[in-house]
């Protein structure tokens, strides 16, 4: 059962601020108008989302030179989708990363930047990996069967579930809008992964090459619905400033 709110404010919770009534506020530890202990939890859970992060970049680093290096050496353009996502993810990650930080220290003016960087790369994604794609299938190349990429893609199937969870969590708890929308790409990750995992199998079982280039589509799928919502969102992160208060966005 929950406790009741120790902020008459913004009715954050000694160990939650998933019912903030104030989050443009209470995003920002600095100017939070919270009990210097829920201040404290929170960049506390804070911090464990760091550490989180820094796992996750680690997978995404694996991820991005085992499917590309593997999509380049079998002509699979749909290792080369998937590893193209996992970069935008890495970069996404890092981003995010780097706003945990400042967050624990007081500072939430990362965030439209993130957004920003991450929308252009997803949505440049699909063209270059599509018309890749497209040009391949229709000149009748065709794309060999590969056991690393099936254990790339088994990988990412047992790991990203996991990482979703975790980052879902935090971000819940903290009301922490990056991590927030890392945990959904990581989510999303692990849907293509097994877009990818059987397009990878059903070519190494039954030599089906089309199959790959159905993976590919699927998976650019995902990222153009992944970017259409990335767009319709609001900027998630107020520009603040310890010192200075909210700023308007720019």
């Amino acid at each position: 059962m929950l406790s009741s709110p120790i902020c008459t404010v913004c009715e954050c919770r000694e160990a939650s601020c998933e019912n903030c009534q104030n989050r443009d506020k209470c995003a920002n530890c600095a100017s939070c108008c919270c009990s210097q202990a829920h201040t404290a939890w929170r960049q506390v859970r804070i911090h464990q989302g760091v550490t989180v992060e820094y796992l996750s970049l680690g997978w995404m680093a694996i991820e991005v030179i085992g499917s590309i290096g593997v999509g380049l050496l079998s002509g699979s353009f749909a290792l080369l989708a998937f590893g193209g996502d996992s970069l935008v993810e890495i970069l996404s990650g890092f981003a995010t990363t780097l706003h945990l930080k400042g967050d624990s220290a007081g500072s939430n003016d990362f965030g439209q930047k993130t957004e920003r960087v991450t929308k252009f790369l997803l949505v440049a994604l699909i063209p270059v990996i599509g018309g890749g794609a497209l040009y391949s299938y229709f000149t009748g190349v065709r794309p060999e069967s590969s056991l690393l990429g099936i254990a790339v893609a088994l990988g990412a199937v047992i790991v990203m579930p996991v990482l979703w969870v975790k980052k879902r969590g935090i971000g819940r708890e903290t009301n922490c809008a990056p991590l927030l929308m890392d945990a959904v790409q990581s989510a999303t990750c692990f849907l293509m992964s097994l877009a990818l995992l059987g397009g990878l199998l059903i070519n190494y079982l039954f030599g089906i090459s089309w199959v790959d280039y159905a993976a590919t589509a699927v998976i650019l799928a995902f990222v153009g619905k992944e970017s259409l919502e990335a767009f319709r969102q609001p900027n998630s992160f107020p520009a603040t400033d310890p010192h200075r208060g909210t700023q308007p966005p720019v």
